[in-house]
């Protein structure tokens, strides 16, 4: 009866959405609604040539998407890597008669064998480059007695230090990476450098070893070693032992660092330096959705401080943080406070600006670019002037609004509307198949749309007066743009049953007689409906669940 469907269009399809049913969905709710949609769908219904070979296309669809989730060991792969997994290469030779979880394990392994194959070809870069500015010229000027020596018109900036290393990584086998670094720095004049060769193992699930050599042109040869390992689920150690030759002969060192999870959110340490700046801290760090929090306490040679620092994540798009930290100790106290926010899809920029004493002010601005990071801390003075701290603030807020606006805005506008075209060309045939099936679907609906409605009518049930699935502009800054709809309302009302329309938790694009208007795109479903003879309207979300009709989606007539 039915031909075979194609890769793309089982790629294509979301079988839950297909069938409208819950990913946790029973059995019964799988086989009523395979069942609702055969009686809907079944060739022998239509006589019509061209709705019988519609139907047939639909009829099969349906079937494909029941015989993967009816099937408890095709569903688990089909939950978890999605259709692309059922056809993975070695999936074939994979005993069926195994319990989900058995599967889950074979097919993860599978998955395993070809990482290893890829191994060779993937490397992780990671480097940082950090240049220190001395703009104290700006605020520490010469008194006006001095205006004559020779260049004072002008502010002096310089560059008086730089930092440049780089790391990459070379798996060698599913266990073992050979990890090769290397740095260079410069400092009023004076500069070194120093090159690291790692090769760590991965023991067990519990735990890792790690062999370094490095040697440099300021220090001597480098031998190093570092264990980490789970003591328990809550609680882990690292430690790190290193011997440097110089030619004041071998200076060794030995770092442990013991940590205990003491709730889901919270982290103790616990660290001992002994050897060079040797030291005991111990510190409180509590990460949560919406705040970071540390508390941290040292006493070693030369440096002892307490530590206290609040970060806050804000929960929107752009995941603002901002962060403020207060250190005190031998040295001095320090004061910071800054914020950082996402600029693109890959970098994150931030800016915070330091105040102690002896210290003076400093204004660091920091750009994370996938796994590069750029640093430059600018000192500004060695005083407490109000001015510095005034200007070192308010001076990254106004420049990045400036370039927020007139840069950063227009250029990731047109990399979203480049991104968006070429999805769109790139879906547009399959988009066009969709239409034309979800074109089809409405045809065949007819007939049962007509009976549900007769039926409705008689207990004044639910009717879909107009129902459109797509973008909706409501703002009026964005009048500009083009509405982007299409008529769902026979659809709707094809799967009501016995007065209620129960729309799942995925996208609509999905259900029969649906598709995608407006590819890459925010979507809504609007819902105009009468029930009991009262106009009801409802907006929801596209990946939102939906429940109709209830009390709160009531018109107001008096209003």
């Amino acid at each position: 009866m039915a031909t075979a469907l194609s890769e793309e269009e089982l790629d294509n399809e979301d079988y839950y959405s297909l069938l409208n049913v819950r990913r946790e969905a029973s059995s019964e709710e799988l086989k009523a609604a395979y069942r609702r949609l055969c009686m809907l769908y079944h060739p022998d219904k239509h006589r019509d040539p061209e709705l019988k070979l519609q139907a047939e296309r639909l009829f099969n669809l349906v079937h494909q998407a029941y015989e993967v989730l009816s099937d408890p060991q095709t569903r688990a792969i089909y939950d978890i890597y999605g259709k692309r997994g059922l056809e993975m290469e070695g999936w074939e030779v994979v005993e069926r008669r195994r319990t989900p979880a058995e599967i889950r394990e074979e097919f993860e392994r599978l998955q395993r064998e070809r990482e290893e194959r890829r191994l060779q070809q993937r490397t992780n870069p990671k480097g940082t480059i950090s240049v220190g500015i001395d703009a104290t010229d700006l605020f520490d000027r010469y008194e006006e007695e001095y205006e004559d020596v020779s260049g004072s018109g002008f502010p002096q900036i310089e560059i008086n230090k730089m930092h440049i290393s780089q790391s990459i990584e070379a798996p060698l086998t599913a266990s073992d990476t050979a990890i090769l670094s290397g740095s260079l720095s410069t400092q009023n004049g004076n500069g070194g450098g120093s090159i690291n060769f790692a090769l760590r193992r991965v023991t067990s699930a519990k735990g890792w070893g790690e062999l370094e050599f490095g040697a440099g042109d300021l220090q001597g040869p480098l031998f190093g070693l570092k264990l980490f390992r789970n003591l328990t689920p809550r609680c882990f150690v690292t430690t790190n032992c290193a011997l440097q030759f110089s030619s004041r002969g071998i200076r060794p060192g030995l770092t442990t660092v013991l940590a205990r999870n003491l709730d889901k959110n919270t982290v103790g340490y616990l660290q001992w330096r002994w050897g060079i700046q040797s030291a005991m801290n111990t510190s409180i760090v509590r990460d949560t959705k919406t705040s970071h929090f540390t508390v941290a306490l040292q006493l070693g040679i030369p440096h002892s401080f307490a530590l206290i620092s609040y970060q806050h994540k804000f929960q929107d798009d752009d995941q603002t943080r901002v962060k403020g930290s207060l250190k005190a100790g031998f040295f001095g106290t320090v004061v910071e406070y800054g914020a950082e926010r996402k600029i693109s899809r890959h970098s994150v920029l931030g800016a915070a600006v330091s105040v102690g004493v002896p210290q003076g002010v400093s204004l660091k601005v920091k750009l994370n670019r996938a796994s590069q990071t750029y640093f430059f801390p600018i000192h500004l003075t060695d005083q407490l002037l109000p001015s510095a701290v005034f200007y070192a603030t308010v001076g990254p807020l106004v420049l990045y609004f400036a370039l927020h606006r007139l840069v950063i805005r227009p250029y990731l506008r047109a990399q979203k509307e480049k991104e968006l075209e070429k999805q769109r060309e790139s879906t547009a045939t399959d988009i066009l198949q969709k239409k034309q099936e979800a074109e089809a679907a409405v045809q065949l609906m007819q007939e049962s749309v007509r009976r549900i409605i007769e039926a409705e009518e008689s207990r004044m049930g639910l009717i879909i007066v107009n129902a459109w699935y797509g973008k909706f502009v409501n703002d009026k800054s964005k009048k500009s743009e083009k509405v982007k709809v299409i008529d769902v309302t026979v659809p709707l009302q094809c799967l009501v049953k016995d007065s209620k329309l129960i729309l799942t938790e995925a996208s609509k694009a999905g259900l029969p007689g649906f598709y995608d208007p407006c590819v890459g795109e925010e979507k809504n479903l609007k819902v105009l409906y009468q029930f009991r003879g009262v106009l009801h309207q409802v907006m929801a979300l596209d990946s939102e669940t939906l429940r109709i009709p209830k009390q709160s989606h009531r018109i107001d007539t008096d209003g």
